[in-house]
C-alpha cells in the first residue's frame, strides 16, 4: 500500500491512482514485495529539521528515506520530499515540475530496494533507473 501525506504545506498530486500503480510496478520489477510506503511532502524548513534530527547533516535537501522493512526483499519505509526544493530542482536542471517530482518520488523508491548515490558509479547507474523508470511513466 503506498500512500501519501503532507505536513505542513498545502499540496496534492492530482494523479495518485496513476502514480501508486507505476511505483508499485517500478517495486514489482526491481523484485521486491511492497508491504507500506508513505510519501510524506513537506517543506525546506520540515525536512531540514529531520535531516538535523535524524542524520545530523545541516543541509536542506529534496529528499529522506527511511527504511522501516524487517524482511529484505519487502519494501516498507517513509519518503519525506520538499516540494520547494523540487520546484527549485526543476528550475535549475530546466525540467517541469511534474518529471523532477517522478524522478523524486523513484529516487525514494530506489533506496528502499538497495541503490545507493554516494559514489560517482553508484549515482550513474542511480541516474540510469531513474530515466528508464520515468520513461515507463
Amino acid at each position: 500500500m503506498i500512500s501519501f501525506f503532507t505536513e505542513d504545506i498545502d499540496f496534492s498530486l492530482s494523479n495518485e491512482t496513476q502514480i501508486s500503480t507505476w511505483l508499485s510496478k517500478v517495486i514489482e520489477n526491481e523484485d521486491y514485495m511492497l508491504s507500506e510506503l508513505n510519501y510524506i511532502f513537506c517543506s525546506d524548513e520540515y525536512l531540514l529539521g529531520i535531516n538535523i534530527e535524524y542524520l545530523n547533516h545541516d543541509t536542506y535537501t529534496d529528499i529522506i528515506t527511511f527504511d522501516n522493512s524487517e524482511v529484505d526483499d519487502h519494501i516498507e519505509g517513509d519518503i519525506f520530499i520538499s516540494i520547494e526544493r523540487v520546484k527549485e530542482n526543476a528550475s535549475i536542471f530546466n525540467v517541469d515540475f511534474a518529471n523532477e517530482l517522478l524522478r523524486v518520488l523513484v529516487h525514494g523508491v530506489l533506496h528502499l530496494c538497495g541503490y545507493h548515490d554516494k559514489s560517482t558509479d553508484e549515482s550513474l547507474l542511480m541516474r540510469q533507473k531513474e530515466d528508464f523508470y520515468i520513461q515507463s511513466f
